[in-house]
């Protein structure tokens, strides 16, 4: 492929994802639809590749999480389904649909790193998601995380030794920041709604032992809307990241802080979702040679998640690299919580 006609930008899709029947539930398979719809109408689907899935191992989920708990959902689908919690069903289907989603993540990291062609950033549109998902646990909708699977693989097939994950979902990714919690080859980055669902990730979780200042949280106030949460980016994900030197870039992708999601209490745009792929693509461009893979986690009104997607791709789409204004007009709660997160994490980085 020549390189005018080089494709930097794809997205995992697959039909099975929509067979995780979860019923009358916010997490369905509507959200896919909905996003698929809008993505064709936009003309944005013929400017990328699409990248086929394939299911993770027995052997990959068990990167992260217990023999038992695998055994413990395979079963439960075999037997028709039901719940792992009060917030997380599963079908029939689930087990062999999520090991899918986990799949999706793991091609795309394939494909990014693969030198033979020229895909650089992709979006895997997955389902279920998995950032809640503990290491013998599902919960918050997710089953398998598929995020931290996708690292485990990059750190044991490349030999990646510094993985940044970045997750902007509304709730806090408990179950990534869980298995990761003393690992210093990856950096957990969260921003989130607090106090919310799953009431974990408050500013002192920074890590343990070696682990210990690889973990950042940033627990924001209700109604942070696009200027706050870029205020948050610039001004500690950004440092911390150039600080890390990450060889790659992992992406939670919730648009559940959207001001018409339904489970959270935000006011973010849809316009300001693609603002927040523009940071993580400046950070790619200076340190992981431009490698970028998002899945997606959250985001539950159909018309806000299809538009927020869309926002998303199209600065996925886009070389222009926009120099954001490091300091904004953010409110006072939220440039108080920034300069005390970054008061705890000045022991660790140069922030």
């Amino acid at each position: 492929m020549s390189a005018s006609t080089a494709i930097s930008t794809g997205f995992v899709y697959h039909e099975d994802y929509l067979k995780h029947d979860t019923g009358n539930h916010p997490e369905s398979a509507e959200r896919l639809r909905a996003i698929m719809r809008k993505l064709k109408e936009a003309g944005i689907t013929e400017k990328m590749q699409i990248i086929v899935p394939l299911k993770a191992s027995k052997e990959q989920i068990q990167y992260v999480h217990a023999d038992e708990y695998i055994k413990k959902v395979k079963a439960m689908c075999r037997g028709g389904g039901g719940m792992l919690d009060l917030d997380t069903p599963v079908c029939r289907d689930t087990y062999e649909i999520a090991l899918l989603s986990a799949g999706g993540v793991i091609k795309a990291v394939d494909e990014v790193m693969d030198e033979s062609n020229d895909l650089m950033r992709i979006f895997a549109l997955i389902r279920p998601p998995g950032h809640h998902a503990t290491s013998n646990k599902g919960m918050g909708f997710c089953i398998f995380n598929n995020i931290a699977i996708a690292a485990e693989h990059l750190k044991r097939k490349y030999g990646i030794k510094r993985v940044l994950i970045a997750d902007w979902d509304v709730h806090h990714g408990n179950g990534t920041q869980e298995l990761f919690f003393d690992d210093p080859s990856v950096l957990y980055f969260s921003t989130h709604q607090y106090p919310h669902y799953p009431g974990t990730g408050w500013m002192d979780e920074v890590g343990k032992g070696e682990g210990e200042g690889y973990t950042v949280n940033v627990p924001l106030p209700a109604g942070v809307d696009d200027i706050g949460y870029l205020y948050a980016l610039n001004n500690i994900l950004a440092p911390i990241a150039m600080d890390f030197n990450p060889e790659f870039l992992l992406v939670s992708v919730g648009f559940d802080a959207h001001s018409a999601d339904p489970l959270a209490s935000m006011n973010v745009t849809s316009r300001g979702f693609g603002l927040f792929t523009d940071v993580i693509k400046e950070i790619a461009e200076e340190n992981s040679k431009g490698r970028i893979v998002m899945a997606l986690e959250g985001g539950y009104n159909l018309d806000a998640i299809a538009k927020s997607t869309l926002s998303v791709f199209n600065s996925l789409l886009s070389n222009a690299r926009e120099k954001k204004e490091r300091e904004m007009r953010e409110n006072e709660k939220v440039r108080k919580r920034v300069e005390e997160v970054k008061e705890v994490q000045r022991k660790y980085w140069s922030i």
